[in-house]
């Protein structure tokens, strides 16, 4: 099948390119805008930072069994990502937002189109590598 093909030609440097983006992305609305992460932030940047190491050396090695290290973490953030996001946009789960530490988890440094925040950004990359990371299982365990 053709799409087998693209994907194990591609995939793992897509995963990588998505991790690499948005450990930039996060780097720069903390270190060059000046943005304030909170604890949950800091709990997505522990599962991502790693990511563009091992998708890096998996991507250049051809290691297509990285899945097994990749999912876990990336399942985790998604599901750090979007509790986060919750925790910003619904009221049921803003009553935790104020015991996250100095920064509110519940701050909204950037809100595009009145629904995109920084944990929904994070949020996207993780389902975009844990998608990449099935697909890219699905194609090589023939």
């Amino acid at each position: 099948m053709k799409w087998k093909s693209i994907v194990r030609e591609n995939g793992l440097h897509l995963s990588w390119l998505v991790a690499t983006v948005a450990t930039v992305g996060s780097l720069y609305f903390s270190e060059v805008l000046g943005y304030l992460p909170c604890k949950l932030c800091w709990y997505q940047r522990i599962l991502m930072y790693p990511l563009v190491i091992i998708l890096g050396i998996a991507a250049v090695r051809k290691d297509h069994k990285v899945f097994l290290y990749v999912l876990p973490l990336s399942v985790w953030g998604a599901g750090i990502s979007l509790y986060h996001y919750l925790m910003q946009k619904t009221p049921w789960f803003k009553t935790g937002a104020a015991a996250c530490g100095l920064v509110p988890c519940d701050v909204d440094y950037i809100d595009w189109f009145g629904f995109v925040t920084i944990p929904f950004l994070a949020l996207v990359a993780f389902i975009l590598i844990t998608i990449l990371q099935l697909l890219v299982w699905r194609a090589t365990r023939d």
